[in-house]
């Protein structure tokens, strides 16, 4: 019972950044720049793609992508790397962090629906004007 919303009939909306709006498109290595996110959501298959307002902040661009996420109610986030002070907004708003493998989005939606994709418990320091 208790893995109902991880495996159940639950619709559950999964974001990715990516670099075009396109599901051909590729993940982003960056989250809190990247120029898009996709949300998938599992029930209905469909994909929505918004701009991520955050990729053009001084400073705080993940921080304010990850809340941007929250805001739509995210449940999972596959995403290759993530900040600390975003993975504290995303971890606060009980969203789930994968590691995508590769940068196709496809497969790595494939992935996740399979439960191959690890949980991301790697965070690191953020890039912080873009390493110096």
């Amino acid at each position: 019972y208790a893995n109902k919303e991880i495996i159940g009939d639950e619709s559950m909306k999964i974001a990715i950044p990516v670099d075009e709006k396109n599901i051909e498109s590729k993940v982003c290595i960056s989250f809190g720049r990247t120029p898009y996110y996709m949300i998938y959501d599992t029930d209905s298959k469909e994909a929505e793609f918004f701009d991520n307002e955050a990729a053009s902040s001084p400073g705080g661009a993940g921080i304010k992508a990850a809340q941007s996420l929250a805001d739509r109610k995210i449940d999972v986030l596959l995403t290759p790397r993530c900040g600390g002070n975003a993975a504290d907004v995303i971890n606060g708003a009980n969203i789930k962090m994968y590691k995508t493998q590769g940068d196709s989005i496809k497969s790595n939606l494939e992935a996740y629906e399979a439960g191959k994709l690890n949980e991301l418990t790697e965070i690191h320091e953020g890039m912080h004007n873009h390493g110096k």
